[in-house]
This record gives structure tokens, sequence and C-alpha cells, in this order.
């Protein structure tokens, strides 16, 4: 079975690599990070549409052939050199594969969804070609895959591709006509995958369409969207799409099944918490696959405790929430944290790395959990 190809790509986006490429555009590292962790899959799925046909394989093939290494690349952009000319020239690939109307959709929907500008993205994404195509490329030869084997082997992970797309991005996307929604493959299996995160929220879900003991309906809206969204984060669309495809005809207009709901009571200032909670398991959830061994385990270090330092940044900010949503937020957090733990455990269940990454992760679960009994 091929390996997880996002997880390949992320492994080389340390945060230390993710500092330099905001250097590089002058913009803040959240959002840097924010934007890599959907435009990672998302490009990974555009290139898997590309090689669909035998001539779009035959292309795609070709542009591999011709990308350096990947950790070549990033050692261009740790040095400081042609910043500018290494996304330009990534830029140019992506054009000539996915079509420039469509690299320019891309980059606006993904700016959209992490709050930067769409050349800034654009620069940002042609940044991560080379990172994203050198990948690939690698895969291709280790697995002497000619162009007809490329594709099958992005076709084959196509479920799982679109599935890494955070959820609010990848509507935004299926909007836009950039990828198809996620109900073909992964519906097939949410029957039994629902149990583990849909029934929980599909009991907030009946009930929200008249409230709860006089709960209003928006506050209730935030528990189904965050529960859908750190669901879908862990346990791969499945569980979310259940929830957030009921929870829509008892949604009022404005309403959105996201965690990045403009709703005041899930903001503080103009910080909207759900969004801080998401990006900050969004961050876990990316660098969790890496772990394999004790060296992975160490190299995992920073990007764990930066997620945790993600969440020590909204338990202030908590308090000052109305009491009805403070105890929405925190109810559907607590609902999401068995899957979540069970992810976790995983990874220091594995032999030679509980010992070294399982204080950090023991860490962000305990912080997760004081957020849901704020």
């Amino acid at each position: 079975m091929a390996a997880n190809l996002v997880s390949l790509v992320m492994q080389f986006l340390t945060p230390d690599m993710i500092a330099k490429i905001a250097s590089a555009l002058g913009i803040d590292r959240g959002l840097v990070q924010k934007a890599v962790a959907g435009a990672v899959p998302a490009l990974l799925a555009g290139l898997g549409d590309v090689a669909s046909t035998p001539q779009g394989a035959r292309q795609l093939s070709n542009a591999l052939a011709q990308q350096p290494n990947p950790l070549d690349s990033l050692e261009s952009l740790v040095k400081g050199g042609d910043q500018a000319g290494i996304a330009g020239a990534g830029s140019n690939v992506l054009s000539g594969l996915l079509g420039g109307t469509a690299l320019d959709t891309l980059a606006a929907t993904i700016g959209k969804f992490a709050g930067v500008n769409p050349g800034t993205t654009k620069a940002m994404i042609g940044m991560l070609a080379p990172v994203v195509l050198g990948t690939l490329g690698q895969q291709q030869r280790s697995a002497g895959l000619d162009a007809g084997g490329l594709a099958s082997m992005l076709a084959s992970q196509k479920d799982q591709l679109t599935a890494a797309i955070p959820s609010n991005l990848a509507s935004q996307l299926n909007a836009a006509g950039m990828i198809d929604k996620v109900d073909t493959g992964l519906r097939s299996t949410a029957a039994s995958a629902g149990s583990r995160v849909a029934t929980a929220a599909d009991r907030v879900t009946d009930t929200a369409r008249t409230g709860v003991g006089g709960m209003p309906w928006s506050y209730i809206a935030i528990a189904v969207a965050v529960l859908a969204v750190i669901g879908w984060l862990f346990l791969g669309h499945q569980d979310a799409e259940t929830v957030a495809d009921a929870a829509k005809p008892a949604a009022p207009a404005t309403a959105s099944t996201t965690v990045g709901l403009a709703l005041p009571s899930v903001t503080v200032g103009n910080v909207n918490l759900a969004d801080k909670i998401n990006s900050s398991v969004d961050s876990l959830k990316a660098v969790l696959p890496t772990i394999k061994d004790a060296a992975s385990a160490r190299a995992a270090l920073p990007a764990i405790r930066q997620a945790t330092s993600q969440l020590d940044e909204v338990g202030p900010l908590i308090s000052k929430l109305p009491p009805e949503g403070r105890n929405a937020l925190g109810k559907a957090i607590a609902a999401a944290l068995p899957a979540i733990n069970q992810m976790c455990d995983k990874v220091t269940g594995m032999p030679g790395v509980g010992d070294i990454a399982k204080p950090a992760i023991d860490q962000f679960k305990g912080q997760l959990d004081a957020l849901s009994r704020a």
C-alpha cells in the first residue's frame, strides 16, 4: 500500500520551515500553518484529477521527472536564495498542470480560508510546489511507476486526499468546482464509523432544531460545528460529513457548519475560539502521522508543543464567553475527546516512542480536557 502522500509532504514542512516561509512572505506564521494544512492535500487532490486522463498522467509524469529532490528545494528556501524565483517557477509548473485560472481560484479560496490575500497565497503555493511535486516524484521513482501507475496511485488515495482537506475549506473548494464533495467512497464507511462521533453529534443535531432547555439555536450550532470539524480531523471526514449534512436543514441562512462560525458567543475580541482550537488540533493531526520511531518523535516535539501553546492562549479567553456559549463549546470538545485520545494513544504506544513523545502529547490532551471543563 502506498504511503500517505499528505504525511510524506508534511514531514518536510517542519515548524522551522513554516517560519521560514512566513518570513519570506512577510506574514504571521499561524496564517501560513493554516494555509499549508489546506494547500498540501488540495494540491495533491488537484494533481490526482490531472492524472485521471492518460494525457494528463503523461504530462504530470514528465513534470515530476524534472523536479529536484524536495530537500534541495527546502534548502534553497532556508538559505534565503531566490525565493521569489522559486515561488514563480513553482506557480508556472502548477499553472501548466492545473491551468492558470484553476490555480488562481485555488489560491483565492485557500487565501479566504486562511485569512491571507490571494497574491500572497499564490506565492506560498508556488513555494510548496517543488516540495509537493518532488515528494510525489520520489514516490513514483521508488515504486518504479510509469504514468499509468502514477495515476493509479493517486486514484487509490483520492478519498484520503480529499478527507485531509479542512472541512470548511473543502466546502469552499467544492462550491468553486475545484474538488468533488466527499460523499461517495467515504460515505460507504460512515455507517460503521459514525457510531464514534456522529452518534453523539446526532443527538445534538436532533434537538438543535427546537433548542434544549431554552438554549438558543446559535449556541447548539456551535456544538455541532466544533464537534463536526474536530471529529473530521481525527476520523477522516466520515463522521463529520454525517453531522454537517444533518445540521444543514435546521441552520439559519447565515449559519455554517464549520468551526469558523462568526457568532458573538464564540468570539472574544477578534479571536474566534472555535477556530483557534481547531487550528491547534489540526496542527497535532498533521504531525502525529510522521511519528514512526524515536528519531521522528524527537523531530515532532516542537510541533506538538506549539499546538499545546495555541490551546494555552484559549484558556483565559473562554472565561469571557457567555455561559451558554462556554457550556456548548465545552460539551462539544468533551464529546470529541475520546477519538482524539485514541489517536494519540496509538502513537504513544509505539515501541521506543512513548518515553519521548508521551509527555508532550499528554500535556496537549490535558489542556484540551481542561478547556472542555472551563
